[in-house]
């Protein structure tokens, strides 16, 4: 048997893939891109045809290793479609955050209560009310290459109380217009699913715990900021603690605890701020530390720890001196500053960052996040961690690793980012100011 496997990463963005082999070097990758789609400022959602169906398999074929032992996908949660008897999407696919998500909304801790997952099944029952079946991404994905529309057990836990835990709740199903066998099959966390062609599918994990099992990010302190679309940041603590507002969990790593959550200021928000400020040559060589505006990144609301949906971006502080650059690098802060808001909730005694995702390889965002935290950023190797997470899962649903506890010896380093002094002084400024912001 061939030890490469393949993990499929379902994005805001793209599709990931990556062909690993058996001490987690990358043999091959692809990059397939799809559109966001906004098409009012509340509403959030894929070409589910083309995000979720296609983008699969063409990363699949763009690898071209026939010869892999098994595969698993792994996406962003939550997510809902409509599919046919033939699993092909037939409505928008819904993402978090989205306003069709929101009637059961309210400020939960957690977003295994925040009701999302229960208006995503309401909303597509009825505009679709003869579908086969009410799928989020991973399972179209998995029908697509396999023919089984299933999800593993911590996918369709993300939608509870739809999941109990131990199967769908057909009362609170029927209340939504659905029936429990319009869901996908569920299967426990990196079990052998089916096959797709001579390799194994397996049923993996949401794409931040995939990611996690790959960064390294493993000892007391340690903070992993995954830095896609939205900013995932835990933090690893030694015990379990629950902070209003903020998402707590076991790590991967037996005695330990993450504390954290998802967050929209990272991807989005300083893309849109490029936009609007956008780059010209040299705009950057007058920059004064002590002179930068500071942002509410807020454009579509915010998760952790405020789970309010209806905050928006606010410029504050703004002269007729600042250029285009301290607009920019105002943005990278207002990532920076969530980051450090997350460690201050969550009580932590940091040591350092480990910084992954796409957003890792832009090199003034990392700088901010040293700046604005005061701790060191390791950077991963490998930016698509959430794909190469997965293809690990993949080892163990192959029988090629006993467990995930393994997934560690695969994380990689390329380099580390230290604090500025001189940006770290006037940044810690400014975050006062955030912070009296945002907390009103």
């Amino acid at each position: 048997m061939s030890d490469v496997t393949i993990g499929i990463d379902i994005g805001t963005t793209s599709v990931k893939a990556v062909a690993a082999d058996a001490d987690g070097n990358v043999v091959a990758r692809a990059r397939i891109p799809h559109k966001l789609l906004v098409p009012a400022p509340d509403r959030l959602e894929h070409d589910a045809r083309q995000a979720w169906r296609r983008g699969p398999r063409r990363a699949l074929a763009a690898l071209d290793r026939p010869d892999a032992a098994a595969i698993a996908v792994t996406a962003m949660v939550p997510s809902m479609c409509a599919v046919d008897r033939r699993g092909v999407p037939i409505t928008p696919g819904l993402l978090y955050g989205d306003a069709r998500g929101r009637g059961a909304r309210t400020t939960a801790d957690s977003p295994a209560t925040s009701g999302e997952a229960i208006e995503f099944v309401r909303w597509t029952a009825s505009h679709a009310p003869d579908a086969r079946g009410y799928w989020p991404a991973q399972a179209v994905a998995n029908h697509a290459l396999s023919g089984e529309g299933v999800v593993d057990t911590t996918t369709a836990f993300t939608s509870y109380p739809l999941f109990t835990g131990t199967g769908w709740d057909e009362e609170l199903l029927a209340s939504c217009g659905a029936r429990a066998e319009q869901m996908p099959r569920f299967e426990i966390n990196n079990v052998a699913v089916g096959k797709v062609g001579d390799a194994v599918l397996g049923a993996s994990n949401v794409d931040a715990l995939t990611e996690g099992m790959v960064a390294g990010a493993d000892e007391m302190g340690d903070v992993l900021v995954i830095c896609g679309t939205t900013l995932i940041v835990w933090v690893v603590i030694p015990e379990w603690r629950e902070v209003p507002g903020l998402w707590t969990h076991p790590h991967s790593a037996p005695d330990r605890i993450v504390i954290g959550g998802a967050r929209n200021a990272r991807g989005l928000f300083p893309h849109r701020a490029r936009q609007l400020a956008a780059p010209r040559r040299g705009d950057t060589d007058r920059l004064d530390p002590a002179r930068v505006p500071v942002w509410e990144p807020y454009v579509r609301g915010e998760r952790t720890p405020w789970h309010d949906p209806d905050r928006r971006a606010v410029l504050h502080d703004l002269d007729l001196t600042h250029g285009g650059a301290a607009v920019r690098r105002a943005a990278y802060e207002a990532a920076g500053f969530v980051v450090r808001h997350h460690l201050d909730l969550a009580g932590a005694d940091p040591r350092r960052v480990v910084a992954t995702g796409g957003g890792s390889r832009v090199d003034e965002w990392v700088q901010a996040l040293a700046d604005c935290t005061g701790l060191p950023v390791d950077v991963v190797a490998v930016p698509e961690g959430a794909a190469l997470g997965a293809a690990f899962t993949a080892r163990v649903a192959a029988g090629l690793e006993p467990s995930t506890a393994g997934a560690s010896r695969w994380a990689r380093l390329s380099h580390r980012v230290e604090p500025d002094d001189a940006w770290a002084a006037a940044a810690a400024r400014r975050y006062t100011r955030f912070h009296q912001l945002v907390a009103g």
